[in-house]
Parts: structure tokens; C-alpha cells; sequence
């Protein structure tokens, strides 16, 4: 995840505040939580336990009866806790960090005598980091849903945003495999060309496969082709779209696309900010005197220009009535990705 600005954050904070996420095998590996390092301390001393699911306000643990950290917290009147968060970064590091909280409930863990699940309140405002990796997490499911219909199109700079490696790829239909280009893709599906017959494409299975870096890893979508057709001054070459099933599509794939959109958000936001200060200038440069009729200065006049455009990015965040004409680049003609394609790199060879 890139850089993240202090607004963002309260936005995640904000949104997210009591939406609570449970700690799955494909949640842990996403977000690269070391479940090894995570701990309770209490009075000086830590014990491990499992993570069973957090939100910005509380967490939930299993521990045994019969350890020591039983025997602190279920006390009357349990002394204040602490979790341990550890998450694994680049180069083999880790990012640990402890949350102040106090133990509320204490219950028995599917009916077991010897577990038991807590909640502790998080006393006060969690790190940064930890919003920053939950919150994105939550986003990118959220935008699933929302923006599921955003076709991104496909070029070196998007790529690049992207992490994707190539936009030559594997697609494998009723089981067989077959290479085609990638040329536009988003949270619900993707659309690319290859060789064959339109009339033996449409409604069929698909599994098609991207390779994604950063790290490297190749994700791999199953959906169903909704349409095919030949595409214009090339008989021989097909445009399919594909329809991912919603419910195999892997938070990764999500967290890539997510990432995208958000470095979108920020060009949107430089941009206005670029010209609030433009604006400030021009007033400035027609009053020398640097007060306005109005008694405003120019300074004071840049920041409500900076706060009109951020007041204007939360609403259009809020409403997104047509999101799909936010980020997607203009989609181009069958015909001329074709064309494109021809001119960039020799068409790809079906499979016998």
C-alpha cells in the first residue's frame, strides 16, 4: 500500500468505525498478519493468543483456562490490557504495535471448557497502521460492490499502478487453454482478445489468470463469458467479456484494483489543490495590497478553496451515482485494439 494521507485516514476511521472483520485464513495472508506474534499483556507480562476478529473500537481473542492470562483478566475486577498487533513488511520486517484496551465480556468458545473468547474495548483511538491495513481491506471490499462495473483499460502507466506484469495472459475455457490479451479490466470482470469463433465462446466457463507483482503472485478468477464478437477488419481475432463469479474473486485481486482507484483519488485531490492555489494567486495578484473587498486574505481565501475541494471529493465519494465514468479511461472500439494490437506485438497463436 502506497503512501496514505492523514485525511484518508479519518475517512477509514469514520466510515469503517464498527464494522468488524474476522480474522479468515485468506485475510491473514492478505493482510500479512503474523499470528505467532500476537499477544495480550497485562501487569508487565504477555501471553499469546489467537486473533479472532477486530474493529476500530474493539477486538476479540481466544485463550486457554488454564494459562496465566486467564487467571489475570477474569478476575472481578480485571487491570487494563494490552494487544500486540504484528504484521509482516518487505524484506522480512515487522510492524508491531500495542493497543490499550480493557477486558468487557468474557465467554465460553464454542461451548469449550478450555477456551474461552474476549472482547476488549479499545480504550482509545487505534494506531495509524492498524487503520491504515484494515481500512484499506474494508474499502476494497465495499468497492467490490460499488464500482464492480469500472473497467480500467490496460496500458504501461496502468499496468505499472497496477503491479501486473503483463497484459499477455491464460484463459482457460470449458478447460482448455487458450492466450489472449488483456485489454480492460475491473473488480466484476475483464475483457480481452484471442484467436477463434465468436459462436463457441458465449456462455462458456472461464478461468483466466493474471500475474501481479509486489509481491508475486498469480491470481487466478473464475466467471463466465457473457459476450463475444469479431472484431472489425479481423475475422480471425475476438473481443470477449468476461463475468467474474463474485464470490471466488480473492481479496488480493481486490486489493490491487482498490489501490489503483486510490491512486486515481489522489491525482483528482493534487490537482485541486493545484488549482485553489492558482485561483489564490490570480486574486492575490489583482489586489496588491493582499485584502480582498470582502476583508478576506488571500491566504484565507486558498484554504476555503481547499476545503471546497475536499468538501466536494467526500460528497462525490458518498454518492458515486456513475462511477464508472470516475477512473475508466474512455473504452476503445474492438476495432482498434485490434489494430493496437497488431501494431504493438504479432497476434497470439490459438491452441490446438
Amino acid at each position: 500500500m502506497g503512501v496514505i494521507t492523514s485525511q484518508q485516514l479519518t475517512r477509514y476511521y469514520d466510515q469503517f468505525c464498527d464494522t468488524e472483520i474476522a480474522f479468515s485464513k485468506d485475510i491473514i495472508r492478505v493482510l500479512n498478519i503474523d499470528p505467532r506474534q500476537i499477544y495480550i499483556k497485562c501487569n508487565g507480562t504477555q501471553w499469546p493468543c489467537i486473533i479472532n476478529s477486530t474493529s476500530f473500537k474493539l477486538a476479540r481473542i481466544i485463550i486457554g483456562t488454564k494459562g496465566g492470562a486467564y487467571q489475570m483478566i477474569s478476575q472481578k475486577e480485571p487491570p487494563a490490557v494490552s494487544l500486540r498487533f504484528c504484521f509482516k513488511e518487505e524484506g522480512n520486517q515487522m510492524m508491531s504495535f500495542f493497543v490499550n484496551s480493557k477486558v468487557t465480556n468474557i465467554s465460553p468458545y464454542m461451548n469449550s471448557q478450555d477456551l474461552v473468547i474476549v472482547t476488549l474495548t479499545f480504550t482509545q483511538r487505534p494506531p495509524d497502521d492498524l487503520i491504515e491495513q484494515i481500512g484499506g481491506l474494508l474499502e476494497a471490499n465495499q468497492n467490490a460492490i460499488r464500482r464492480k462495473e469500472e473497467y480500467i483499460l490496460i496500458n504501461e502507466e496502468n499496468k505499472r499502478k497496477l503491479g501486473l506484469m503483463r497484459e499477455e495472459t491464460v484463459v482457460m475455457i470449458e478447460n482448455v487453454p487458450r492466450h489472449c490479451i488483456l485489454r480492460q479490466i475491473s473488480f466484476g470482470g475483464a475483457k480481452f482478445i484471442l484467436l477463434g469463433l465468436s459462436q463457441f465462446l458465449t456462455n462458456k466457463e472461464a478461468v483466466i489468470q493474471m500475474d501481479f507483482e509486489e509481491p508475486p503472485e498469480r491470481i487466478q478468477i473464475k466467471g463466465k463469458i457473457v459476450a463475444a464478437g469479431i472484431v472489425e477488419g479481423r475475422k480471425d481475432i475476438v473481443a470477449v467479456n468476461m463475468q467474474f463469479d463474485e464470490k471466488l474473486v480473492s481479496l488480493t485481486y481486490k486489493m490491487h484494483i482498490n489501490g489503483f482507484l486510490q491512486q486515481q483519488r489522489k491525482i483528482k485531490v493534487s490537482a485541486a489543490d493545484q488549482l485553489a492555489q492558482q485561483r489564490a494567486k490570480m486574486q492575490s495578484a489583482k489586489k496588491p495590497e493582499g485584502e480582498a473587498k470582502d476583508g478576506k486574505t488571500a491566504e484565507a481565501k486558498t484554504e476555503e478553496a481547499k476545503a471546497e475541494s475536499q468538501t466536494e471529493e467526500a460528497a462525490e465519494n458518498q454518492t458515486e451515482e456513475n462511477p464508472a465514468s470516475e477512473a475508466a479511461p474512455a473504452e476503445t472500439s474492438p476495432a482498434s485494439e485490434a489494430k493496437a494490437a497488431g501494431d504493438a506485438e504479432p497476434a497470439p497463436e490459438a491452441a490446438e
